[in-house]
């Protein structure tokens, strides 16, 4: 009897997972283009909000484990997101699936001013010389690769008068974030030094709103910007060599 007990007990609990499994909102994202008109989940400050809100009624969230949990209950229908960050909240992520086909690809430069070709010029002599030296490609596996990468300044380098303004924004990690100390940081911020270490200038960097980079150049109040769509604007700035590649991607339920 007390077998028998424990064998209905089982079922139910069975039952009552299976019913719980049911319960769960049915994917409606099958390919890059049904995400059009959806409630789409981004991480706040990020290019992928601009992105969601072109396509859809864009829900920022703070976090990637935020945005997983809005996903699975139903809150938004799929999520936008860099791949190399979508790639790293998988992995703790069950019932969440990455669509096959890539959302949206870019490269991504520098802003600079149109009337400011010596810079434009100057910031590009730069980013080849940091390529070839691997020191891009070593800030690249640091931020997605996870891979222990220590930048060394030149020691070479004839210093200038002077500083170099970047507007960056605040909250779009793993590319500019600020610290508990109020500092930026992240991978546009380790570029951007690098470079006006190559140009022996300092750098001063500026919060600026994602959606006001661009004018932020054009209207001479930052040299440079960072974290912008290089679709924006370009009837107004100049840009840069690639110093980077972006790839956006859309994650839905299982």
């Amino acid at each position: 009897m007390k077998r028998l007990f424990c064998c209905v007990t089982v079922l139910l609990f069975i039952v009552v997972l299976s019913g719980c499994r049911d319960e769960r909102p049915p994917n409606l994202v099958f390919s890059i283009e049904d995400v059009n008109g959806r409630i789409i989940g981004a991480i706040y400050g990020t290019p992928s909000v601009r992105i969601a809100d072109e396509l859809g009624a864009a829900r920022p969230l703070r976090t990637g484990d935020e945005l997983m949990g809005n996903l699975l209950i139903g809150s938004v229908d799929c999520v936008i997101m860099e791949r190399s960050a979508a790639e790293e909240v998988l992995t703790r992520t069950q019932g969440v699936r990455m669509l096959p086909e890539p959302l949206l690809e870019y490269d991504m430069r520098f802003a600079v001013a149109k009337e400011n070709a010596e810079l434009l010029q100057a910031v590009n002599n730069a980013l080849v010389a940091l390529n070839e030296n691997g020191t891009l490609g070593g800030f690249r596996d640091k931020y997605f690769s996870g891979i222990d990468f220590v930048y060394v300044p030149p020691e070479d380098v004839e210093l200038h008068p002077g500083s170099l303004t970047l507007a960056l924004p605040p909250d779009s990690p793993p590319y500019s974030s600020m610290d508990a100390e109020g500092r930026f940081s992240g991978m546009d911020v380790d570029v951007a030094r690098a470079v006006c270490d190559y140009l022996g200038v300092e750098l001063q960097i500026i919060e600026n709103d994602a959606r006001e980079l661009v004018t932020a150049v054009w209207f001479g109040r930052a040299d440079l910007a960072l974290g912008w769509l290089p679709s924006e604007g370009e009837e107004l700035i100049n840009i840069s060599e690639a110093y980077s590649h972006a790839v956006h991607v859309v994650l839905v339920r299982k």
